[in-house]
């Protein structure tokens, strides 16, 4: 929950992308932006931005500076930046602008991202009618402050150099359970499947669950022929595996275990030894096989006949594949219609503007969005 690397950043619940026909209003001076006319004012996004520069790893851990031309955090770069080795360039003040403005850029596009979803995800468990008791957020809160803090003074660290405050920490956690309880909304009833759909699935995908032949292999790989040949006749000539396999074999993964190599399944080996091994009598001594590797002598210890699980074996592996495809689909469906409302009712200011904004600039195409949980 309240590590650094859980909360930076990094999404709420609901998080998807879609384009949006325009919506009319305006943005207040003090807002970065407004949702359904709803602000988000610009004194809580300095304050996630704040934060989201203390958990972000960067050194200095401050958010760079458009409004100074990134002077102060061109500066902290500069001092943090060892020495170049002899005969190599120093690090320019543009090169080190452009980090900034990049870190900028995308630490304002991440917590305008997260702030929008808390606004999109309360609005839409508004509309459903869904809410979440303070007691709710309060045990959730409790149960992961203890997972993450047993110590008390731990925490308290946490939230010094964070810059995180326990409201904060609740609110995350508010969105996240209206994100739970709006997929869980989404998604119910989908796991019904009938038995018609289990025996299509199963007639149409029989081969996913068919076992291939499997053996057990003891095996001596060589460089040449004639040490494979060497190696076949020392164990004729009575010479045990392990002693054979550590003399001759270059195989690291069966020399020093007498060669074996236990279950190999057929069409997974090199071509010219899966032939001759699925070809071989058990416990008959064959060799030199020439591969792509060097020269195999083996010997076939066990098989395990090839093999197909009935229906009936299949049956609930089968059910519970088609409940989650099913689940998803009317997820993928639900992320795309609520991101497609929700950002015709989001509007920008200038220098704020996002993909989640209606004024904003087109997304770039990207797998669809999904409902999270914590």
């Amino acid at each position: 929950m309240i590590k650094a690397a859980r909360l930076v950043l990094s999404g709420c619940a609901l998080l998807g992308v879609s384009a949006a026909v325009a919506a009319c209003g305006g943005v207040p001076g003090n807002a970065v932006a407004t949702v359904d006319g709803d602000s988000i004012d610009k004194t809580d996004f300095n304050h996630w931005l704040s934060v989201a520069a203390k958990t972000s790893g960067q050194p200095g851990a401050a958010v760079p500076d458009p409004q100074n031309d990134y002077r102060n955090c061109v500066a902290a770069k500069r001092k943090a930046t060892p020495q170049p080795a002899k005969g190599q360039p120093k690090v320019t003040d543009a090169q080190l602008k452009t980090q900034c403005k990049q870190e900028y850029t995308q630490l304002r596009q991440s917590v305008l991202q997260l702030l929008i979803s808390f606004k999109w995800i309360e609005g839409e468990a508004d509309k459903m009618g869904l809410k979440v008791t303070d007691a709710e957020v309060k045990k959730a809160f409790d149960q992961q402050r203890q997972q993450s803090f047993p110590k008390d003074a731990d925490y308290q660290k946490f939230l010094k150099t964070s810059g995180y405050t326990e409201d904060d920490i609740k609110l995350r956690i508010r969105s996240d359970l209206l994100g739970n309880k709006i997929r869980e909304k989404v998604t119910k009833g989908k796991d019904q499947v009938s038995d018609a759909a289990i025996q299509d699935f199963y007639t149409k995908n029989k081969a996913r669950f068919a076992q291939p032949e499997k053996r057990d292999l003891q095996v001596i790989l060589t460089k040449d022929k004639a040490k494979a040949a060497a190696a076949r006749k020392a164990l004729e000539n009575g010479e045990s595996w392990k002693k054979v396999a550590k003399q001759y074999s270059i195989d690291d993964t069966s020399k020093n275990n007498a060669g074996k190599l236990p279950a190999q399944a057929q069409g997974t080996l090199d071509k010219q030894l899966d032939e001759a091994v699925f070809k071989a009598k058990k416990n008959k001594l064959v060799g030199p096989v020439k591969t792509q590797y060097g020269y195999y002598d083996f010997v076939v210890n066990g098989i395990t006949p090839a093999s197909q699980q009935s229906l009936d074996q299949a049956k609930a592996t089968i059910k519970q594949t088609l409940q989650s495809q099913n689940q998803q689909k009317a997820l993928t469906a639900f992320v795309k219609d609520f991101s497609k409302r929700w950002k015709s009712k989001t509007e920008c200011s200038e220098g704020y503007k996002t993909t989640d904004c209606q004024n904003g600039p087109k997304a770039t195409p990207t797998a669809t969005g999904t409902v999270q949980g914590q």
